[in-house]
């Protein structure tokens, strides 16, 4: 019988205030973890997520940081440490993107989105390490970008190729702890960030499905991850795509 119950189970999610990192957390509450999440700016969107997850049943707590900062990121571990103990489930949901043709490109821009979506996750759970209970289970979201790659997108590209690469050794190294990390890898997502028409319909006629994903889409298969329902799977990487 599967069970992908949560109940209990202590979990960080990163960038959980919006889009997937919001649909993920709310998922996983309602699922029965009990969830700590951080935002790095957005105080009017981490004040509408906690007043959702007050009508959720759980020990859920919403804080700030800035996960290009490794004072930050101590300060958030440290948080999970003393509200829950340990962890058992991390999700690396946080992330930036911007368009820029590759001989444009600026050192300063590479290194934000390189930090946001590939370092932060390096240090979160290098910093998570020691609460990290036997048979956690570590998440974090890709893109499917990282495998066919997409124009002014380099920086962004290659950040989502090299958290597959982290993933994979880490799969090896933290195994014999019983610690599994896998990848899910969103394909066209439909978030608050509005997409002209043409653009809905050209992505639409390229997924099997016919649709654009929702973030509730990678949610579940986060969800699914994180419970003892995926217990003999690591080191996977996981289109949401919809067959794209």
């Amino acid at each position: 019988m599967v069970d992908i119950a949560l109940s209990g189970k202590k979990t960080l999610v990163t960038g959980g205030t919006r889009g997937i990192g919001r649909a993920i957390t709310c998922a996983m509450a309602r699922s029965g973890a009990d969830v700590l999440t951080c935002y790095r700016q957005d105080e009017s969107r981490a004040d509408e997520l906690v007043r959702e997850l007050k009508t959720i049943p759980g020990d859920h707590h919403v804080v700030r940081a800035d996960l290009t900062s490794e004072a930050d990121i101590a300060d958030l571990i440290e948080e999970c440490r003393t509200r829950f103990g340990h962890l058992d489930v991390i999700v690396n949901s946080a992330g930036t993107i911007s368009h820029q043709p590759f001989g444009q490109l600026a050192a300063a821009e590479w290194h934000r989105v390189l930090d946001t979506n590939l370092t932060a996750a390096y240090l979160v759970i290098q910093a998570a390490l020691p609460l990290l209970s036997e048979g956690a289970s570590v998440i974090n979201v890709g893109s499917r970008v990282a495998f066919v790659g997409i124009p002014l997108r380099a920086h962004y590209t290659a950040a989502k190729a090299g958290l597959t690469g982290l993933t994979r050794s880490l799969c090896k190294e933290l195994g014999p702890r019983g610690i599994r990390v896998n990848v899910v890898a969103p394909g066209v997502i439909a978030t608050e960030a509005e997409l002209p028409a043409e653009v809905v319909q050209r992505y639409q006629n390229m997924t099997a499905l016919h649709r654009l994903g929702t973030p509730a889409d990678v949610a579940a298969v986060v969800a699914f991850l994180a419970s003892d329902a995926s217990g003999y799977l690591t080191g996977a990487t996981i289109d949401v795509d919809g067959g794209i």
